[in-house]
C-alpha cells in the first residue's frame, strides 16, 4: 500500500503534457512560414519578373518544406509514443521539455540554413537541431521502457523495445544527415527515405 501511494505521487496523467507538446509543435510549424512572408521579391514589373523572383526563392521553399515535413513526422512519433504511455514521471516530463527546446529552435535553424548555407555553421544548423530533438525523443522512450511497469503497464517489454528501434533508426539517420550536411547541404535529409528499411533491419537484429 505504501509503495502504491509513492507511485501515485511520482507519476501523473499524460493529458496536460500532450496538450502542451501539441501546442509547441503547432507554433513551431506555424513560425516556419515567417521566412517566406518576410522575404521581399524586389521590384516586379512583369509576370516574367514575378516567376523569376519566385524561382529565386527555391531554397526558402525547400528548407521550409523539409522542416515542416520533419516536424510533422516528429509530431506523429510523439502521438504514437503517448498512445502507449499511461502515465509520466518528472524525468519523462523533462526529457520531453528538452525535446521541445529544440523543436522551438527549428524555425531559427531553418532560417540560418537558408541564409547562411555557404558557411559550415549555417549548413549544420538544421541537421544538428533535428538530431538533438530526435535524440531526446529516443531518450524519453528509453526511459519509459526502463520504467515500463509504472508508465506503460499495458505494453510488454518486448513490444516496447521493438517499438524503440524505430526511434533508434531515426536517430542514426539524423546523425548521418549531420555528417553529410557540410558537403551536400539540405540534400542530406534525403537519407530519411531509408528510415523504413533501417527500422526493419534493426528489428530483425533484435529478433
Amino acid at each position: 500500500m505504501i509503495r502504491q501511494r509513492r507511485h501515485a505521487l511520482a507519476t501523473q496523467r499524460t493529458t496536460r503534457l500532450e496538450a502542451f507538446t501539441d501546442g509547441v509543435f503547432a507554433i513551431a510549424a506555424t513560425l516556419l512560414v515567417l521566412d517566406l512572408t518576410q522575404y521581399s521579391p524586389g521590384k516586379v514589373d512583369s509576370d516574367a519578373d514575378m516567376w523569376a523572383a519566385l524561382g529565386g526563392m527555391y531554397e526558402l521553399f525547400l528548407n521550409f518544406g523539409l522542416s515542416f515535413v520533419l516536424l510533422c513526422l516528429m509530431w506523429m512519433v510523439h502521438v504514437q509514443q503517448f498512445e502507449h504511455l499511461a502515465r509520466v514521471d518528472s524525468t519523462t516530463v523533462w526529457l520531453n521539455n528538452a525535446r521541445l527546446l529544440f523543436i522551438v529552435l527549428v524555425p531559427f535553424a531553418t532560417n540560418l540554413t537558408t541564409e547562411y548555407s555557404e558557411w559550415l555553421a549555417g549548413r549544420l544548423a538544421m541537421p544538428v537541431t533535428f538530431f538533438l530533438a530526435i535524440l531526446f525523443s529516443w531518450l524519453q522512450w528509453g526511459w519509459a521502457v526502463r520504467q515500463r511497469e509504472a508508465l506503460m503497464p499495458d505494453m510488454s517489454r518486448a513490444d516496447a523495445v521493438a517499438y524503440g528501434r524505430s526511434s533508434l533508426s531515426a536517430l542514426l539517420i539524423s546523425a548521418g544527415v549531420v555528417v553529410l550536411a557540410p558537403w551536400v547541404g539540405s540534400a542530406a535529409f534525403l537519407l530519411f527515405f531509408l528510415d523504413g528499411l533501417l527500422t526493419r533491419v534493426l528489428r530483425g537484429k533484435g529478433d
